[in-house]
Order: structure tokens, then C-alpha cells, then sequence
């Protein structure tokens, strides 16, 4: 098409918006009145915030004190950190554990009007923005309600039930190590206890204590333990290195030599030890393993919780959410121009495609037109 074509193609077209600009401006001006005075009916809504600074995740107490422990030092901090904790803690808000903490607390089925926990769920996702900042790491909790004094309580009622959820969970590297170090020493103290009933039932001779002196059967129960250990630290480590890793290698060499040296304690205290006695003997060395054993996953369950207690439920709060006195929604201008705008261009599109309508039936009549009279002339 040429230039002069498009040329008058647009002044068809404004030909065409000029005849029906009654149409054009007073339709949509009456829509958006319509939509501002429906506007007006709508029960406003009110948002309240807070804003709260999740815990950061930093090295812990345990993790600079644990080489004083021996072979346990290279668990400590194995399970390393979240690239960006906030998300951890948007995500618990987000879960369904606080959601139906939150439904629970203020009847929020009754509330919604619904009949099932799952339809309250959704309308309070909906009625909820958890977001993080990216550059301040703040987390912001908006909550949208029609009572605004009900918005603001709903809003920091989340900040509490997060904190209740964070206390029964391991969110924190420290709270993992407490967890896992209270289960090992459970099973440590439950294992010292048989070993110590055991211990007691057994009969030994002077002369089988004199050849065979404690030291060296605690020097042996110790060197066992730091095996314990030092297998637990590698199945640790196997979690997340591979076996080419230097520090996997170096944790192998480790083991292999705290072997080394307990068959050597072992052989020589074999040599020493009298036939009457090696029941004795094997049993306390067994009470003196689980001891030192014990020893070492108190410690560590002991600094796991320090830790946990400095770092792992401080949910600081930045902004308390205060009644809203303002409404949030409806925005009653926003809805007036937008429904105008969006009428406006349905109606120019309207009239262009009625034109185009039209023009296609004349255009078409006249090519049937001139056909027929191509058949007349050729019949003729």
C-alpha cells in the first residue's frame, strides 16, 4: 500500500472517529461514572504492615570452641547456612502450620464465611503479602482486612506465630546440632548406664589391677571414642563432599591413624593383661568408651544450645503494624479512569470494525455486480 493510500486510510479514520465522537466520549464518561459510583458501594479495605529482621545466620560459639574436642571439631558447622535466611522465614510464614495457627486464633472460617479450613486457608493467602527485601533483608507482612483494627492485630499476630513455629523447629544451623546432639547423647547416656550395670557384675583380683593399670585402659577407651567421633565426622562430611574432596581425604588419614594407634594400645595391653582378669578388663574399657563418648556429646549438645539461645529465636521486629487510618482499597479514582479508558477503546473499536463491516458488504455488492454483468455479456 502507498504512502498516499495510508494517508487516506488515517483520514478515513479520523473522518470516521469525528462522526461518532458524541458516541466516542460520552459513553465512556457515563461508564466511569457508573463504575465511580459503584465504587462508593464497596466496603473499603485496610492494610496494616510490619516489618521484622529475621535472625542472621553467623558462626557460632561452638564452631570456634570445638577444636578443644578433638576429632568432633570438623562436625561442627558442616551443614553450613542459607544463602539468604529471609527466605527460610517468608516461607514459614507462608506455611500451613501458621495459616491455620492464625485461623484458629481469631475464627476466621466463621469469619470468611467458610465451610471448609481449606477455603479459609486460600482467602487468607489472599488477604496476606509476606515479601522480602532484597537489599535491606527486611521482611514485610501486609494484611488486608475491612476492620483496620483487626488488620493490625492479624499482622503482628503472624510475627508471634512465627516465633512459636521457629521455637519447635530446627531453623538455625545451631538448632540442627542441638537436635542432633541431643539424640546422641540420649543413646551415649543410655549406652554409659548398661555399660556401668555390666561394669558392676564383674569380679576382678588385685594382682589383675596391678598388672594392667586404669591409665591405660582409659587411654584405650579414649582412643576409641575419637574413632567414634571421627566416623560420625565423615558421615557428616559424606553428605556433601565427594571423595575427592582435601578435607574428606585428610578426616580418612585421621581415622587411619587413630586405628593405627588403638591396635598398638590394644596389643600391648593384651600382653599385660591377665587371663582372669580380660573379662573385667573388657568390660571397663567398654564403661571408660562410653564415658568419654558421653563426655563429648554433652559438650557439644551444651554448646549447640548456647548457640541456639543467641541466635536461633531472634525475630527482631522493625515496624509494630499500627491501625491503618487510611483505607487501601478501593481506590475510587483509579477504578473511574480505568473503566473509562477501557470503554473508550472498546467503543473506537466498535465503531472501526462496524465500518469495516460495512465497507466489505459494499465492496462486496459491487464485485457481484460486476460479475453478473460479465455473465450477461457473455450470455449475450
Amino acid at each position: 500500500m502507498d504512502p498516499e493510500q495510508d494517508e487516506l486510510d488515517l483520514l478515513d479514520l479520523a473522518v470516521l472517529f469525528a462522526e461518532n465522537l458524541r458516541l466516542l466520549v460520552l459513553v465512556p464518561l457515563v461508564c466511569g461514572l457508573i463504575a465511580l459510583g459503584i465504587s462508593f458501594s464497596i466496603s473499603p479495605t485496610y492494610t496494616a504492615v510490619v516489618r521484622l529482621l529475621p535472625p542472621q545466620h553467623q558462626q557460632s560459639t561452638s564452631a570456634m570452641l570445638a577444636a578443644q574436642l578433638g576429632a568432633l571439631a570438623g562436625l561442627v558447622g558442616a551443614g553450613g547456612g542459607l544463602k539468604n535466611p529471609g527466605d527460610l522465614y517468608v516461607g514459614l510464614l507462608k506455611s500451613r502450620t501458621v495459616l491455620d495457627a492464625m485461623i484458629q486464633r481469631f475464627n476466621l472460617k466463621e469469619y470468611y464465611k467458610a465451610t471448609l479450613t481449606e477455603d479459609a486457608r486460600r482467602t487468607l493467602e489472599g488477604a496476606t503479602k509476606a515479601t522480602l527485601g532484597i537489599k535491606d533483608g527486611i521482611i514485610t507482612i501486609e494484611v488486608d482486612d475491612h476492620d483496620p483494627k483487626r488488620a493490625a492485630e492479624m499482622a503482628n499476630a503472624f510475627v508471634e506465630e512465627l516465633r512459636a513455629l521457629t521455637n519447635t523447629i530446627a531453623v538455625t544451623e545451631a538448632a540442627q546440632r542441638r537436635l542432633f546432639f541431643e539424640t546422641q547423647l540420649k543413646q551415649s547416656k543410655e549406652n554409659l548406664t548398661q555399660a556401668e550395670i555390666v561394669l558392676r557384675g564383674s569380679a576382678v583380683s588385685e594382682a589383675t589391677l596391678k598388672t594392667v593399670p586404669q591409665s591405660m585402659l582409659d587411654a584405650i577407651a579414649r582412643l576409641r571414642a575419637q574413632i567414634t567421633a571421627q566416623e560420625i565426622k565423615l558421615a557428616s562430611l559424606r553428605t556433601f563432599m565427594t571423595d575427592s574432596n582435601a578435607e574428606l581425604k585428610v578426616a580418612l588419614q585421621e581415622l587411619a591413624a587413630l586405628r593405627i594407634e588403638l591396635a598398638k594400645a590394644e596389643q600391648s595391653n593384651t600382653g599385660k593383661a591377665a587371663t582372669e582378669g580380660a573379662e573385667y578388663i573388657a568390660r571397663y574399657r567398654e564403661f571408660k568408651y562410653h564415658e568419654t563418648l558421653f563426655e563429648l556429646m554433652a559438650k557439644q549438645y551444651e554448646l549447640a544450645r548456647l548457640d541456639e539461645a543467641r541466635e536461633g529465636a531472634i525475630i527482631q521486629v522493625v515496624d509494630v503494624a499500627q491501625t491503618p487510618e487510611r483505607k487501601s482499597k478501593p481506590k475510587k479514582g483509579l477504578i473511574a479512569i480505568i473503566t473509562t479508558l477501557i470503554v473508550f477503546f472498546l467503543m473506537a473499536l466498535a465503531v472501526y470494525v462496524r465500518q469495516k463491516l460495512a465497507n466489505d458488504r459494499n465492496g462486496s455488492a459491487e464485485k457481484m455486480a460486476r460479475l453478473r454483468r460479465i455473465f450477461r455479456l457473455r450470455s449475450g
